[in-house]
């Protein structure tokens, strides 16, 4: 194909849409409303569809990695914010260094795990 790509955009979904938006909020993403069950949240050039829908097998099974600068600072703001305090379900893992970089996860209210990390310069 020879369009250009301009954004990959996943569709995650809620168990408590109320809840999950509170939560991304909170991470620092700008919500769009598009309907009454479905947002767009965006940080920068970054965005992913939220929806009012749950199923279990799913969002369980749903991870994405975001890339980030610093590791180890993008860890410490995430500290700051007490999500896990503030968010039943929310866990976060800290920074562990692999070949290819760093990372760290967050399981979101719903059970979703995001990987944030960044890549050793000569790596992928």
């Amino acid at each position: 194909m020879k369009q250009q790509v301009k954004s990959i955009r996943p569709f995650i979904g809620a168990q408590n849409f109320e809840i999950s938006r509170s939560f991304y909020k909170d991470l620092g993403f700008e919500e769009i409303v598009l309907e009454s069950k479905l947002s767009l949240f965006r940080k920068q050039e970054t965005a992913f569809y939220l929806q009012d829908y749950y199923a279990k097998d799913w969002i369980e099974n749903t991870m994405i990695f975001m890339e980030v600068d610093n590791t180890d600072e993008f860890w410490q703001e995430l500290l700051s914010l007490s999500l896990a305090s503030k968010y039943e379900n929310v866990k976060l893992t800290p920074v562990r260094i692999m070949e290819w970089g760093k990372e760290c996860f967050v399981h979101d209210p719903s059970g979703i795990l995001w990987h944030f990390g960044e890549f050793f310069k000569n790596k992928i």
